[in-house]
């Protein structure tokens, strides 16, 4: 692993992967590092040819993927797999110049990466249709009918900032896993980790054209919109999965958009437990999850108790420079960030809120916020942080809290913390959400689950299994 005292790479040149080709452009955009403030790439920025020229070689591409065996595809997927863990430290550690995440938070998503193109492997093999019994009427009895499998052919993957190379993966990988062609737009504030990224799969001897990316949001609608693209899967915001929803046509659409991470305190949870955890998983990544704990309800009986213990655990957890190993949260992915999440702070405690532990704001880097004495019409409650901030809640009845939240825009995961079966049942039965974590935040997440939002927070499922659904379609086939 890096550490902040080695020898950093030059200014690095990414180019686009097109067809068998990786191609610079005439515009381009400098990547600033948002800790040290020097560029660590120049990224190109593609032009409405550039990004039809990907799609038309991954058009061109779709056949020789779906004709491809699936135990070719899973030995295709785990040799990507095992150069994303033989270049884990030079790949994490452009992602921590570029984003500002923690080197040791980069290195380990590259081999959770490399995992998820394992699991990928395992599922090329296992995508299965299903046998339907005809004898239940007249005009079918003596028949055999089959629905039957196939990739969609072109998947558009747009992927955001926040966990860069493992959020490409969970597009990336189903979709080869599936036998379809990929093109692929990062996010314009992590282009080089996912320009090595994408080497990484090349170098794993994809057919030409499997693989395409392009750069800037500027071509992010033709992705969407062009006809030979049959399936667009987004990770991001919710006013831009809705245009992307509304702009899509007939084609399949995966989205993952956001939330506001509730998480719920029982009066029997484990007091020191709980803090521990709501600290982590509120500031790790600088708070910058779609699953991020932001609001914390925690019975009356609790409450003093639970905020004295979470304050104290915020307060342990080391921010600094994040090329250091021992730094568990860097900086936001940029100062423009950290200055929207300090206004919404601030804009809380002018309407009432109490910040019982207030971070600091030194440029991109921001200490980790608690909020109480908040109200359910504030922005830091209402609308999704994406920072290091948190509220904390006390409540006497969760019924109330359950309704709130299931008649809310989001609704992509929550957690409980409880002894009582009981009560867990109730959360299950009583919240209207993707997923529900007994005995866990909001945040916590495993790469083969089904995972994904109802509502505002998405649709579709991510996870090998769950996305391969998405990225195929379904043919009746019927023997007479």
């Amino acid at each position: 692993m890096q550490t902040a005292t080695q020898k950093l790479p030059d200014t690095e040149l990414i180019t686009a992967r097109i067809g068998n080709e990786w191609r610079s452009a005439d515009q381009t955009t400098a990547i600033i590092d948002p800790y040290r403030g020097d560029t660590v790439a120049i990224s190109p920025v593609s032009t409405q040819r550039d990004c039809d020229d990907a799609i038309a070689a991954a058009y061109r591409a779709k056949d020789e993927m779906a004709a491809m065996p699936g135990y070719e595809r899973a030995k295709m997927l785990r040799r990507i797999a095992d150069n994303l863990d033989a270049r884990a430290d030079e790949i994490g550690l452009a992602m921590a110049r570029e984003s500002g995440k923690a080197i040791r938070d980069c290195v380990h998503e590259l081999h959770r990466s490399a995992g998820n193109y394992r699991l990928c492997a395992e599922e090329a093999v296992r995508i299965e249709g299903e046998h339907f019994p005809m004898d239940a009427t007249a005009n079918g009895a003596g028949k055999l009918a089959l629905a039957l499998r196939f990739p969609v052919g072109v998947v558009s993957a747009i992927t955001p900032f926040n966990a860069p190379i493992n959020l490409a993966t969970h597009k990336v990988g189903p979709a080869l896993a599936a036998g379809n062609a990929v093109v692929l737009k990062s996010s314009p504030k992590t282009p080089l980790c996912i320009h090595k990224y994408v080497q990484a799969i090349v170098d794993a001897g994809v057919p030409v054209g499997a693989i395409n990316t392009v750069y800037g949001d500027a071509v992010g609608p033709q992705m969407v919109s062009d006809p030979r693209v049959d399936c667009v899967s987004f990770t991001g915001s919710i006013p831009v999965g809705k245009i992307i929803r509304n702009s899509a046509g007939m084609k399949k659409v995966a989205l993952e958009l956001g939330g506001v991470g509730p998480t719920f305190v029982a009066p029997d949870a484990d007091l020191e437990m709980v803090a521990k955890s709501l600290a982590e998983n509120s500031m790790a990544l600088a708070g910058q999850s779609c699953v991020s704990v932001q609001n914390v309800y925690v019975h009356k009986s609790l409450y003093e108790a639970l905020v004295e213990s979470t304050v104290r655990e915020v307060g342990k957890i080391r921010i600094g420079d994040p090329l250091d190993p021992a730094t568990q949260v860097g900086t936001m992915i940029d100062e423009a960030a950290a200055i929207r999440v300090e206004g919404v702070i601030e804009r809380a405690i002018a309407a009432g809120a109490k910040a019982v532990r207030r971070g600091t704001r030194n440029g991109a880097q921001m200490d980790g916020t608690v909020l109480t004495n908040v109200t359910q019409d504030m922005e830091a409650v209402a609308q999704e942080i994406f920072g290091p901030a948190l509220s904390i809640i006390p409540y006497e009845d969760l019924d109330p809290i359950f309704k709130m939240i299931s008649d809310s825009p989001f609704g992509l995961q929550c957690g409980i913390y409880t002894n009582s079966l009981d009560l867990a049942m109730k959360t299950v039965r009583s919240v209207r959400t993707g997923g529900i974590i007994i005995n866990g935040t909001s945040r916590w997440r495993s790469d083969q689950m089904p995972y994904g939002g109802v509502k505002d927070s998405g649709m579709g499922r991510e996870g090998p299994k769950f996305a391969i659904r998405d990225m195929t379609e379904e043919r009746l086939v019927v023997f007479n």
